[in-house]
């Protein structure tokens, strides 16, 4: 089975948030993750939902998803994250 991490954020430095995209993105991919898609809400269509901005990676497994999450390379890019979004990671198994 897959993983798919959804990452759902507020922008709150939009300079450190460009600075995070660049440091971060390479090592989704050097950990063979993928971006499928990127955006911002729209409107919700059923109950209330924050407006928040959406990027979802996959990895080929749960497993995967995590190692890139705890690597060192990834580790190293969260100071960054942590300046430029309030941000909230949820990890699923998909099929």
């Amino acid at each position: 089975m897959t993983a798919l991490i959804v990452a759902r954020f507020d922008v709150k430095n939009a300079e450190s948030m460009d600075a995070y995209a660049a440091a971060a993105g390479p090592t989704v991919l050097a950990h063979g993750g993928e971006f499928v898609a990127m955006g911002e809400k729209v409107s919700a269509l059923v109950g209330e939902d924050e407006k928040r901005s959406v990027a979802m990676v996959r990895f080929s497994d749960v497993a995967s998803a995590k190692r890139w999450f705890d690597s060192p390379e990834y580790s190293a890019c969260k100071p960054l994250r942590e300046e430029a979004a309030e941000m909230q990671f949820t990890l699923y198994e998909t099929e």
